[in-house]
C-alpha cells in the first residue's frame, strides 16, 4: 500500500505479474493489449481494492479537474445565487470535477487560475472581469445572455424572462391591475433587460402607463421603502406593485402596509423571483419560479461536456420559469 493507505498501481503490477505501465494501459483503454490481459490486471485490481489517484487523470490529460464559478460581487449572498452555487456544485460532483468560487479581482494581472473552464453567473454589461475570465484561455459558460458588445461564450443557459414577465402581468391583468408599477435594475443585465422591454411593451399594447422605478441588483430596504413611497405618491396611483431584485418584496410589502394600505385589497404585490420565505410571509407572495438550481446545473453540465469533449461550442439551453400564484395578488383572500 501506499503512505495514505490506498492501494497502489505497483502493488496491483506485482500481483498480476506484469509492468506498471501494463495495469496503466489495461485500466485506462490505452495500449495495444490483448482483452485477456486487460480482463486479468482489471480482476486483479479490483479484488485488491484498487482505485486510481483522484488526481490521476488529470495529471495524463494535462486538465486540472477544476471548474471555476464567477459570481458578480455585487449578487453574492442573494438567495437565488447561493441555490444557483449548490446545482453548479452537485454537477461538478457528479462529473468527478471540483467547484471553484472565482473572486472578483482588480488590475491587469490576478491570481493564478488553474481551471478548466468557469461558469459566469449573470453576467453585467462593463464587468471587467468578463474580459479577465475569457483572457485565461478556458471555455466560459454563462448563465443568461452576456449583453457586452460582442461578446462570444462557449454556451449559454438562459431563462425566458420576457415571457415570464408577461405571465405575471397578464396574471395581475386578470386581477383587476392595469397600472402596474416595477421596480427594476436597470438593463446592464438580459435578466432585467428582458424583463423591462416585455413590461414596456405590455403597456403600449395596452395603452396604459409605463410605470418602472429604478433600484440597485443588490437592494437594500431602504431602496425599495424609497421606491415604493415614489409608486405610491403617483396619481392615479398603480394597482400593482412587481418587485424584481431578489429580497426586495418583504420591505416593499412593509412600506405598503405603512401607507395604510392592505395587500391584495388595495394593492397587489408580486415579486419577479421566487424564494423559499415568500410562501411563509404574513401574506404569501406570488412569485415567478425561475429555478437556480437547475440553472446552476445545466451551466455546468454544458461546461463539463465542452472540458470534456462530449460537445462542441454554442450550445444553447433552456431553464423553465413558471407562475407562482399566492395570496398577495388574489383579490377575494386578503390578509390584514
Amino acid at each position: 500500500m501506499g503512505r495514505n493507505g490506498r492501494i497502489s498501481i505497483r502493488e496491483v503490477a506485482r500481483a498480476a505479474g506484469v509492468s506498471t505501465t501494463t495495469v496503466s494501459d489495461a485500466l485506462s483503454g490505452r495500449g495495444r493489449l490483448s482483452q485477456s490481459t486487460r480482463d486479468r490486471v482489471a480482476s486483479v485490481a479490483a479484488d485488491l481494492g484498487y482505485t486510481p489517484h483522484p488526481n490521476a487523470r488529470w495529471l495524463r490529460s494535462g486538465r486540472t479537474g477544476a471548474l471555476g464559478l464567477y459570481v458578480p460581487e455585487s449578487t453574492v449572498g442573494l438567495e437565488y445565487y447561493m441555490r444557483l452555487a449548490l446545482g453548479a456544485a452537485d454537477e461538478a460532483f457528479a462529473h468527478g470535477l471540483a467547484l471553484t468560487l472565482v473572486p472578483t479581482w482588480h488590475g491587469p494581472t490576478g491570481p493564478s487560475l488553474h481551471l478548466d473552464g468557469v461558469v459566469v453567473s449573470d453576467p453585467v454589461r462593463g464587468d471587467p472581469m468578463l474580459a479577465r475570465l475569457a483572457a485565461l484561455g478556458v471555455p466560459v459558460v454563462t448563465c443568461e445572455r452576456d449583453m457586452t458588445p460582442g461578446a462570444q461564450h462557449a454556451a449559454r443557459a438562459q431563462g425566458d424572462h420576457g415571457r415570464g414577465a408577461r405571465l405575471l402581468l397578464d396574471h395581475l391583468a386578470e386581477q383587476g391591475a392595469q397600472r402596474i408599477a416595477v421596480l427594476c435594475p436597470g438593463d446592464d443585465t438580459s435578466f432585467t433587460a428582458d424583463i423591462r422591454r416585455a413590461h414596456e411593451q405590455w403597456c403600449a399594447e395596452r395603452g396604459v402607463e409605463h410605470l418602472v422605478y429604478d433600484v440597485p441588483f443588490a437592494v437594500t430596504p431602504g431602496d425599495v421603502a424609497a421606491a415604493v413611497r415614489r409608486a405610491l405618491s403617483r396619481q392615479p396611483s398603480p394597482q400593482a406593485v412587481v418587485v424584481v431584485p431578489d429580497g426586495g418584496v418583504a420591505p416593499a410589502l412593509q412600506a405598503i402596509l405603512a401607507s395604510g394600505r392592505r395587500v391584495p385589497d388595495d394593492l397587489l404585490l408580486a415579486s419577479y423571483v421566487d424564494s423559499l420565505a415568500l410562501a411563509s410571509m404574513p401574506v404569501p407572495i406570488t412569485a415567478v419560479e425561475i429555478h437556480p438550481r437547475e440553472m446552476g446545473h445545466e451551466a455546468t453540465r454544458l461546461l463539463a461536456d465542452l472540458v470534456e469533449g462530449r460537445s462542441e461550442p454554442g450550445q444553447v439551453v433552456d431553464v423553465p420559469v413558471r407562475l407562482v400564484v399566492r395570496q398577495s395578488t388574489c383579490v377575494d383572500q386578503a390578509v390584514t
